[in-house]
């Protein structure tokens, strides 16, 4: 199966087309919003025309908001256009896959900015042999970030960089390993349920209308 993999979570924005784990051609920009140019780019590097996608993967987060959803635009409209299979990826899972591929090993502390000076962390077991999730993912203030990173923990993600200096370091999420994961998936999504992990409550205060006089 074709596999078009969007990950625009974070400022590296990036396109792959995999198949079958193997990674026919990609494409990525640092804090572009051209989506359709990258998407072309890594079709052409591929040389996969668009009628022969058979599935699109998305990262759905948690990251830029804006990124994510103009990717769930995007694998949504195809959907309509192509009927295309869909499917849901956290980028956390997919830094935590990239960090095993990169030989980040051990007990890792994935963040990512959740502004507000506060970041999503999750925690990971990762090993040559496989990847765990050991904490899920949750929203802590900046200070609880930095004093594991200060505490000897190590602490990764598109975001690490700007906590601390003594962080194992940067690492996006990106396309390429996101459509390998997707290969091993089989829980496709209607284009209507895809939506960006955000864990923070949604909440607003109804304003009252005054009658005028």
């Amino acid at each position: 199966m074709k596999i078009l993999a969007v990950e625009f979570s974070s400022e590296r924005r990036s396109v792959a087309v995999v198949e079958n784990g193997r990674v026919l051609g990609e494409a990525f920009e640092m804090g572009g919003r051209a989506a359709i140019a990258l998407v072309e780019r890594a079709l052409a590097t591929s040389k996969v025309e668009r009628e022969q996608i058979e599935c699109i993967a998305v990262g759905v987060g948690p990251g830029s908001y804006t990124g994510i959803r103009g990717a769930i635009s995007l694998a949504q409209g195809w959907q309509l256009a192509r009927e295309v299979k869909l499917l849901a990826i956290s980028s956390v899972e997919c830094v935590a896959a990239q960090a095993q591929h990169q030989k980040v090993l051990g007990t890792i502390a994935i963040v990512v900015d959740a502004q507000r000076e506060e970041f999503y962390l999750g925690k990971y077991a990762i090993s040559l042999n496989g990847v765990e999730e050991i904490h899920p993912l949750r929203i802590v203030p900046m200070a609880e970030v930095k004093r594991l990173a200060e505490g000897g923990a190590i602490v990764i993600g598109p975001d690490s960089g700007a906590i601390c200096s003594v962080t194992a370091g940067v690492v996006f999420p990106e396309a390429a390993m996101l459509g390998q994961l997707a290969c091993t998936r089989t829980d496709f999504i209607a284009g209507e349920k895809l939506e960006p992990i955000y864990l923070r409550e949604v909440s607003f205060k109804k304003v009252t209308q005054v009658a005028s006089r």
